[in-house]
């Protein structure tokens, strides 16, 4: 975005107070001066005199600087006198001025020709309101992805009712819609799709249709056979994987064509939910941002200390430990485990600030750096 207008579009003043030449106030903090108010400016009005020798104009925060005048005398450096008997009104000024006090220039802010917005960059209420002071009324952008996001699985229940022997509370989905709402999503909440072939595929198929891309949990490890493997496997074009990461290492990708011809990315998350939360951060969540069009598609990283020892062993992989930390008084940032780090321990998990990654080996000792990913 590029500016075509000045932002402020004229001089005006930064205060309530009294608009005056800078040299009749010279001396004004030691002897205070006494000044014929000429008239008032208010934001909104337009001057309809200059400033003289000996005269003042009372103006208010945002309005037009007069012509002849050079400097604004804050209000609180004033007193009113009043109509005299002559019939003219004066103000008692009590504080000397520079030239340009308490006025900002014509295009301070803003100047034509600025590059206020390069490609990449968010559109924050900030950034709305620049457009606006510029007159941007369009702008070009990358929109919002509309994503799907789907639970299967006939032990599953939303509804509140009591559990029976074998049912669970979903739990997944809810959490995968508020972390692609967080990132910037869209969200098409599609449910709970029961162990059913032919309705997950059409609840499949239709969100190729309406979305930009679709997540699921469940279903994508090596010797599973579920509903969604099944169907996933037989309508879209899926890799099966096996990451060397843990937790995550179940993963899917692949795309489902809609009728338009366009491929719809569609992630498979693994069930456990903090394997289905870690692979979204690792995974989805950067996919999904570049495909806004962030420039910086991944969470902040950073070199953290660790205040105890985080002990692993060697088995390949590398460990994403999920981590609670604070700047230290050394400014340096200092991390403890949540507590509980299996796969299907959500409650601890749910707290954590940031994860750290541990290398393949024995892990880390008290007082080691290691890198941290920023959750928040």
């Amino acid at each position: 975005v590029v500016a075509t207008e000045i932002v402020p579009p004229f001089a005006n003043t930064a205060v309530d107070g009294y608009a005056v030449r800078a040299a009749d106030v010279a001396g004004a903090d030691a002897e205070p001066v006494d000044r014929v108010v000429v008239g008032e400016i208010a934001a909104g009005a337009a001057p309809d005199r200059e400033v003289g020798d000996g005269e003042a104009v009372r103006i208010m925060t945002g309005a037009p600087m007069p012509g002849g005048a050079d400097a604004v005398v804050m209000v609180e450096d004033s007193e009113r006198l009043g109509v005299g008997e002559d019939g003219v009104e004066r103000v008692r000024l009590s504080a000397s001025v520079p030239v340009g006090a308490a006025i900002r220039p014509a295009g301070d802010d803003v100047k034509v020709g600025d590059e206020l917005f390069p490609v990449g960059t968010v559109v924050t209420p900030p950034v709305e309101g620049v457009l606006a002071s510029v007159n941007a009324q369009n702008v070009e952008v990358y929109p919002r992805v509309t994503v799907a996001v789907l639970s299967t699985g006939d032990e599953l229940i939303d509804d509140g009712s009591p559990l029976e022997m074998g049912q669970i509370r979903e739990s997944n989905r809810t959490m995968l819609a508020g972390m692609l709402a967080e990132s910037g999503c869209d969200v098409v909440d599609l449910g709970i799709v029961p162990d059913d072939e032919a309705e997950l595929e059409r609840v499949l198929r239709s969100a190729a249709e309406e979305c930009d891309a679709i997540v699921s949990s469940g279903g994508v490890s090596m010797g599973d056979y579920d509903v969604v493997k099944a169907v996933l496997g037989r309508i879209a074009d899926m890799t099966w994987m096996q990451m060397a990461i843990k937790p995550a290492k179940p993963f899917a990708f692949g795309t489902l064509t809609g009728s338009d011809g366009v491929p719809v990315p569609v992630f498979g998350l693994p069930g456990n939910p903090v394997s289905s939360l870690v692979s979204y951060e690792l995974m989805a969540r950067p996919a999904l941002r570049q495909m806004m069009g962030h420039p910086d598609i991944d969470r902040l990283r950073l070199r953290a200390v660790t205040d105890v020892d985080l002990n692993r062993r060697p088995d390949g992989k590398t460990h994403f430990a999920r981590v609670n930390g604070s700047f230290g008084d050394d400014g340096r940032y200092h991390v403890v485990p949540v507590g509980a780090q299996g796969s299907h321990q959500l409650a601890a998990t749910a707290s954590a600030d940031a994860m750290v990654v541990l290398t393949d080996g024995d892990g880390a000792s008290a007082g080691d750096e290691i890198d941290a990913i920023l959750l928040r």
